[in-house]
């Protein structure tokens, strides 16, 4: 696992990041991460490979990987881990915050635990 400040990207999720770069059209660029708060206790988040971070995107260095991230982002990410699942019932990047309140309301997806949210393969976006 690759640890930033206080976000920790597993091996998993680095492999998947790096494969996006690596196959898009900016391969020399880097992943560009935006969370936002969704669901139960969860996030919900977009990203797309990108030439250059954005106007004020901080880029921090996974083992050489650029990882661009919003200042919105950073902040909901704080003390967060990044993870990559790829099971029958679950493809895409997660997000696991050991600080997170059980969650009590009823939109709760009991199948996933409150901490963890999911991101699709089908959000991708080219830019």
């Amino acid at each position: 696992m690759a640890s930033l400040t206080q976000l920790t990207v597993t091996a998993a999720a680095e492999k998947f990041m790096r494969r996006m770069v690596r196959f898009s059209e900016h391969p020399a660029g880097g992943f560009r991460l935006t969370v936002t708060p969704g669901g139960c206790s969860g996030y919900a988040s977009e990203f797309s490979v990108e030439a250059a971070p954005r106007q004020g995107d901080s880029e921090l260095a996974v083992n050489g990987l650029r990882v661009f991230l919003p200042a919105e982002s950073r902040l909901m990410l704080d003390g967060v881990t990044v993870d990559f699942a790829d099971t029958p019932t679950q493809s895409g990047l997660t997000f696991v915050n050991p600080n997170a309140a059980a969650c009590g309301c009823s939109t709760s997806d009991p199948a996933k635990p409150p901490t963890q949210a999911a991101v699709s393969l089908s959000s991708i976006r080219r830019l």
